[in-house]
């Protein structure tokens, strides 16, 4: 079996480990159900999330950099930005967390681009500014969204009824 053009980049096969370890590093024993340090990371309230949507970040712009289109990356930013606002909210989102694995859809995303042999290298720094800036926002959605969901539940715990 030829070894193809992704597994012979030392940089994307990192890519692969830490998006393994993010999403399915653990098997729950007796089954085949994976998870990672994301899902883990999003049950500590507030800043739980903030690591996984860097490090998400981070491996996007190094796809970015080793051969995603500018397409595919809009496709891999909207992987994140969905991980990151649905989990943030609170019980429901931690449950997305165990089971949507944004960062191992974007590695077989980026493989599938290698695949057809699509890679280029864009070096396209406008993408990787509006990765950033997306990032960032959906960093403070989260953070603005647990915030107001902390003062409604103390608001509703301190009510009198």
């Amino acid at each position: 079996m030829p070894v193809s053009a992704f597994d012979q980049d030392d940089r994307l096969r990192w890519v692969e480990r830490i998006s393994r370890l993010l999403d399915s590093q653990f098997r729950v024993p007796g089954t085949t159900w994976r998870f990672g340090l994301d899902p883990i990371m999003g049950l500590i309230p507030v800043v739980g999330g903030l690591p996984s949507l860097a490090i998400s970040g981070m491996l996007i712009l190094t796809m970015l950099r080793h051969g995603a289109s500018g397409s595919l990356v809009v496709r891999m930013v909207v992987n994140v930005v969905l991980d990151t606002l649905i989990g943030a909210i609170p019980v429901i989102g931690n449950i997305f967390d165990f089971a949507y694995k944004a960062n191992d859809r974007n590695v077989k995303l980026l493989r599938a681009h290698y695949a057809e042999g699509k890679h280029q290298g864009s070096g396209k720094g406008l993408i990787a500014v509006l990765v950033l800036v997306l990032l960032a926002l959906a960093g403070l959605i989260v953070w603005a969204a647990w915030t107001l969901g902390a003062a409604l539940w103390h608001w509703g715990a301190s009510a009198q009824w």
